[in-house]
């Protein structure tokens, strides 16, 4: 059985889309930038926007920023590896001070009578 639905399949506001129903787009600049892979990429930005065209853009296609001069282009960032919990308490105490802290909580637990 057919439904008898004019609008299945549209959306609220869906019509035309044109100059007419949206009013004029503001006036544009294209803007080319150059990542450390050789990609151009041209982002569009409002003429009047307020703080201008920005120095640096991210890379769509690598992620890497992305400069204006072709020649230069900037240089990634350089990412540090993931560290685990214990590789952060290792940089912050030396192998003295975790045998002094393990020492302290072994005597706890032996005060309370959980461990002999």
């Amino acid at each position: 059985m057919v439904s008898a639905n004019a609008i299945r399949g549209s959306r609220v506001g869906a019509g035309p889309m044109g100059e007419a129903e949206r009013g004029e787009a503001a006036p544009r600049v294209t803007v080319s930038y150059y990542c450390a892979n050789g990609h151009e990429t041209q982002p569009s930005f409002a003429v009047d926007a307020t703080g201008g065209v920005p120095e640096f853009w991210d890379c769509p296609r690598c992620g890497f920023p992305a400069g204006q001069d072709p020649q230069a282009p900037p240089a990634p960032s350089r990412v540090e590896p993931y560290k685990t919990h214990l590789a952060y308490v290792k940089e912050r105490r030396t192998d003295a001070d975790g045998a002094a802290i393990l020492n302290e909580a072994l005597t706890t637990l032996r005060n309370r009578g959980l461990i002999r």
